[in-house]
């Protein structure tokens, strides 16, 4: 099972960024998918989680962020908008089962990070 992170850059504050998350080894549409960051010094935090047709974002991005699948593609999405400095992180895609989705620890399988930076 690997899942691979990617679209990352640097981008100046107020552009737009798009993240893919490809899986392979299992098959996406039975899992909910969820985006992570973690800032340096900082906590891996949740960003956003689609399970079937129910999307949950963090407050900080609602509004800017839309977390989208492609089950043909066996991809997840996150579309970034009115980036911000302090979105600037590492983002990381992950999928589970069942279980709390702000919580790390009920994630099965996660992707590498891909670094996002938004300059100011």
């Amino acid at each position: 099972v690997q899942l691979q992170a990617y679209g990352g850059g640097l981008v100046q504050a107020g552009g737009s960024l798009r993240l893919s998350c490809a899986a392979s080894g299992l098959t996406l549409n039975n899992y909910a998918m969820g985006w992570f960051r973690q800032a340096l010094g900082k906590e891996r935090e949740f960003v956003a989680t689609r399970s079937g047709g129910n999307t949950y974002y963090a407050d900080s991005v609602k509004g800017r962020f839309t977390i989208s699948r492609d089950n043909a593609k066996n991809t997840v999405y996150l579309q970034m908008s009115s980036l911000r400095p302090e979105d600037t992180a590492a983002y990381y895609c992950a999928a589970r089962k069942s279980g709390d989705y702000y919580s790390t620890s009920d994630y099965n399988y996660w992707g590498q990070g891909t670094l996002v930076t938004v300059s100011s």
